[in-house]
This record gives C-alpha cells, structure tokens and sequence, in this order.
C-alpha cells in the first residue's frame, strides 16, 4: 500500500512552520496514542503514521528533501518510508520531543514550564523476546533490567547528614528571572534555576555512595504478565517500573516492547498459522487421517481422497488467540506430496501399471500453486 502525503497525515498545509507541524502532531499523537485508545485496534497505526510524518517534517533538513523527491528522497531516514518505522519508533519520537507518558496525561507545570520539586525519573525501554508457543497461550516472564533505583545509604535523599537545603540561589522556586532592557522597555523571562535544575533544592554535602544523586544503577527482577495474541512491536507499559527521579523523585515508566521469534515449522499469517505437510502419494490418492503438530499438541487432520500438491487444508481453532478476545485464528496445512526417490523392482514394476491408466494423466488445465493458496485464505 502507498504512503500517504506526510502534510496530509498531519493535516497541514505545505507551506506550514515548524511550530505548526509539531502542534498538528501533538495533537493527533494525543488523540491515537494507544494508552489512551486500548479499545481501538486501529489507534496504534493512526499514531505510527503521524509520528514518521512528523520525523520527516519537522526536521528542515529532511523536510527539504521529501518536498523536493517525495517519499523516495527520505527513504531509510529514521525508518521512513522503509517498513521499519514500528510502534517502539514512533513512542521514542514522541517521548524525546514531548517528555513521556506524563505529558500526554498533563502533568502539572511550573511556571518556567518545569516541573518544581523533584524531577521524575526517566522512562526506559526494553524488548522482550517470546516465542509463538507463548503468543497462542500467553505468558508470565521474568526480566532483569539495569535501572536507576533509590541509594540505600542516603535514602535516596542525596545527602549523607540530612535533607537537601533550599536552594539559594532561586530561594526554592526553581526558576529565575532575567530582566533585559530595550528602546521598547524592560522585559522580564523566567528560566529554569541553573544550580538546582528546577528542584528548587540542592545538596551540600552529596553522599559518597550515590554522588549526591540519591540514586544508584541496580539490577531489578519484574514479573510481566503476556497476554495471548501479541506480535512483534506490541508494547506494554509498566507504571512507576522506569529509573526513580535524583534525590526522591518519582519513578518513570518501563516500555516493553515484543518480539515475537521465528519458528522453526509454523509461518504466522495474523490470526492463523501456515504449517507445511508431506504427505505420501498413497494419502494424496486415497485420503487419510495423519497426526499433525500444532502450537499446543498434536492433532489429527483428515485428508480428503485426490489432494493436490499445494492444496491447504483447515483445521479450524488451532492458530493464535485473537489479542483482546474474540475468536482465535486457525491451522493452515499446506500439502506437499512427497514423491520417493528410490524404488525397488516391484514398485517400479507396480507404478508403470498404473501409469496406463487415464487416471493418472494429468489434466491439461491446472490450477498453479499460489492461486490454491491464495484461495485458502480468502475462503
């Protein structure tokens, strides 16, 4: 399928500033960002799109260049227009220009637009690999992730005698005003406090353990429970799981993102799962019933008397649980007819018999390989 113009995606004109690109994109990552759409399968695409809209756009130096040769002169940059631009892409877009998860709930803000009073602690993103046994029935997993967790030795105060003090230069108000005269008058900006970084606190005596951070880098086990039905580039948000903030500051949240590893004998085709079974000529010609894996045991599969080489059967239920309900997908078995390389006198003898036989002339008109299987999934 064709991208979309990325102004149209956005829904800008082309001749919009900068300032008008990153308000459009805010909006509308608001709008579809997926935490605050879980009942809508679409709002992750929606969201996808406008942030590789917005990684082109925004820049003026790529912005040129797609306004010059279109999607071919951006291809690759930032994963757009390459297919590689996922979810996990478009969240780190959003979360570098737009400061996490917090922002797009409102997170309350001082009026030097800073945060006074502890900062919050980083969000932090991890993949996770699982299997497609584990997509179909979902899985609790284990991670050990490295975070920035509270300092034992100062309680994550940062000091080793006591509190942090106020921080005198902004005298607890983490910002400070500069005046500037001009011929048109005095204007006064309010800045964040260079010595406390908008804390509004600072440290005089640091703890030797931690720097005065109040924080250390740690190993941390987390429990995270997989629904069934996942596939690669699905996420999961962990609140308050991310690097806890210097000096008492709250925690940020952990991204996990999915990955689903390739299997050694099923394809996965969305819901369904595509296996390829040999059969012999014997089964092909007069049907059977054969034992067949799926992704959560064995299971028998009938074979209809003259199936063809490529034919698909069904086994209906057998595939990949519907992610969020609904019904789970099925097994796809596509028949190769296994034709032996060796054979004694007798058989030979017996298959040249059967050869004079009408029946076993093909017929002038059959159908190809791929059209049989792209009527197996449309059926």
């Amino acid at each position: 399928m064709a991208e979309r113009d990325y102004y149209d995606v956005l829904r800008v004109e082309r001749t919009a500033s900068r300032e008008d690109i990153k308000r459009a994109y805010r909006k509308l990552a608001m709008q579809y960002h997926p935490d605050r759409n879980p009942e809508d399968p679409d709002a992750g695409e929606k969201f996808r799109e406008a942030s590789r809209a917005y990684e082109i756009l925004h820049d003026p130096e790529t912005r040129a260049r797609y306004d010059q040769f279109g999607h071919a002169g951006v291809s690759g940059i930032g994963g757009a227009g390459s297919g590689d631009f996922d979810l996990s892409d478009a969240l780190r877009a959003f979360m570098r220009d737009f400061g996490g998860f917090e922002d797009l709930f409102g997170r309350s803000r001082g009026r030097g637009g800073r945060s006074r009073g502890p900062l919050k602690g980083s969000d932090v993103q991890t993949r996770l690999k699982v299997t497609l046994e584990e997509v179909a029935t979902g899985v609790e997993k284990t991670l050990r992730v490295k975070l920035l967790q509270r300092c034992a030795a100062c309680s994550g105060r940062g000091s080793t005698t006591g509190e942090p003090e106020t921080c005198p230069t902004c005298q607890g108000a983490g910002e400070v005003r500069q005046a500037q005269r001009s011929i048109f008058g005095q204007f006064v900006s309010l800045h964040v406090c260079p010595r406390c970084e908008g804390e509004g606190k600072v440290v005089t005596d640091p703890c030797r353990s931690c720097g005065g951070e109040g924080r250390v880098r740690e190993e941390k086990r987390i429990k995270v429970r997989i629904p069934a039905g996942v596939e690669s580039g699905n996420y999961l948000t962990l609140r308050r799981e991310g690097n806890v903030g210097p000096r008492g500051g709250p925690q940020g949240d952990l991204l996990i993102v999915i990955e689903v590893e390739p299997h050694e004998v099923f394809e996965r085709r969305g819901d369904d799962v595509l296996l390829e079974l040999g059969i012999s000529f014997p089964q092909a010609a007069l049907g059977a019933e054969v034992e067949v894996p799926t992704l959560d045991g064995a299971a028998t599969l009938g074979i209809p008397a003259g199936t063809q080489s490529g034919n698909v059967l069904r086994l209906a239920g057998r595939g990949i649980p519907r992610l969020g309900g609904g019904p789970r997908g099925d097994l796809l078995a596509q028949v190769s007819v296994w034709i032996p390389t060796r054979l004694s006198a007798e058989e030979r003898s017996a298959l040249e018999r059967l050869g004079e036989s009408e029946n076993f002339v093909p017929p002038k008109s059959v159908k190809g390989f791929w059209s049989k299987v792209r009527e197996a999934f449309t059926t």
